[in-house]
């Protein structure tokens, strides 16, 4: 293999296309699920918000479990499950006759989403040299907005073909989750902890090293500033777009994520992960901004294309980063310690910009957040700058 494209494994690429599968699955569900969930099943509004929260925290406790069990177990047997897991949990959607049961399948999506995400990024660490791993990182999350594209995609030609027809649209969402699953048995894990014999007494879990846990703090600080995705979508019906014409803004975000995601990894291993995340930060702010203070379709759009460099430029950048901080045996942990702390700082976003929301001012909630945002960027170009400084005295 050329030696400039070492870092890119077998595993990191069957890795890749698993994720592009599931999230094709996942995003093709996501803009439906409101109106699925109102329109078609004649649930109240609240009940999409409590199933959303309840599918966030669930995924962040599995996630501080996972982690660690992966370490002394190994990767491959959570994320087999993991996708397995969520895969079950879609058919419980696409096939529910009332929202319960929409609620039990997004919660059993989300347990096996927190089943596999830090043992999967534990294993890409684990395929890769350390200074690869803002590309790897950054290859792997373009796959998977790759999907995030596709999904959406799928879902508009559904929708055009099958007269709007939301629930049979939403059944196709089996299909790439299957093949995910199915990918999953291709996985090879090297390094695989040996089994040993556990002595039967409760141990306290291994302390993570200080700047992994200013890091972890931080960034959960910042993360309570993004609502979720789910009242950005909701401000486009309330700007006037038709379903059809959210699931294409949904689509021209999720493309600009996948244009980005590489080029944010690669920029995140030449420079300071702090001023790439400092960069998804503003584009954040500026999104959010606009969104909030405008009812121009345009320009709607426009916020929506800037948005989608917020996770390209965050995401893999943000997992590279705590990688990077982690020690060998614990990557797992950190990983998972890490993701499940976002998940929950998401539901605290939700939970307070939905209680804004639900006052009738659609617009503070954003005007909030990206005030947030942009003061995260703020402090992340400012510690870039120290850093880079003091090391050149």
């Amino acid at each position: 293999m050329n030696s400039s494209l070492r870092w890119l494994t077998p595993n990191l690429i069957i890795l890749t296309l698993i994720s592009l599968a599931q999230d094709a699955a996942s995003e093709l569900l996501y803009p439906l699920l409101p109106i699925l969930l109102t329109g078609v099943i004649g649930a109240a509004p609240l009940a999409l918000g409590l199933i959303e929260g309840c599918a966030e925290a669930a995924a962040g406790f599995t996630k501080l479990l996972s982690g660690g069990a992966s370490d002394r177990i190994g990767r491959k047997p959570f994320v087999v499950a993991g996708y397995t897991v969520a895969g079950i949990g879609k058919g419980f959607v696409v096939l529910a006759s009332s929202w319960p049961l929409v609620f039990f399948g997004r919660v059993t999506d989300r347990i096996g989403k927190g089943l596999r995400s830090a043992p999967r990024d534990a294993l890409i660490h684990d395929s890769v040299e350390k200074k690869d791993l803002g590309k790897a990182f950054g290859f792997h999350r373009s796959g998977d907005n790759l999907g995030a594209v596709i999904g959406p995609l799928l879902a508009l030609i559904g929708l055009t073909l099958l007269n709007d027809d939301v629930r049979a649209v939403a059944k196709w969402a089996l299909i790439p989750a299957l093949i995910s699953g199915l990918l999953t048995l291709l996985i090879r894990e090297k390094d695989k902890p040996a089994r040993q014999p556990r002595p039967i007494k409760l141990e306290p879990h291994p302390i993570l090293p200080n700047p992994l846990k200013r890091a972890i703090a931080i960034l959960v600080l910042i993360q309570l500033t993004n609502i979720p995705d789910a009242l950005l979508l909701l401000r486009l019906h309330d700007i006037g777009f038709s379903t059809k014409g959210v699931v294409g803004a949904y689509i021209l975000f999720s493309g600009m994520t996948v244009i980005a995601a590489y080029p944010g990894g690669y920029l995140a291993d030449r420079f300071s992960p702090r001023i790439i995340y400092a960069v998804g930060l503003t584009a954040f702010s500026t999104a959010y901004a606009l969104l909030g203070i405008t009812h121009n379709h345009g320009i709607a759009l426009l916020a929506l294309a800037i948005y989608g460099l917020f996770p390209a430029l965050t995401d893999g950048v943000g997992k590279a980063w705590i990688a990077g901080l982690s020690e060998k045996n614990h990557r797992g942990r950190a990983q998972g310690v890490y993701q499940a702390s976002m998940n929950f700082a998401v539901l605290g976003a939700g939970i307070w910009g939905g209680l804004l929301w639900s006052q009738g001012e659609i617009q503070w909630p954003l005007l909030i957040a990206a005030f947030g945002a942009f003061l995260g960027a703020l402090f992340f170009a400012a510690t870039a700058f120290r850093h880079s400084f003091s090391h050149r005295k």
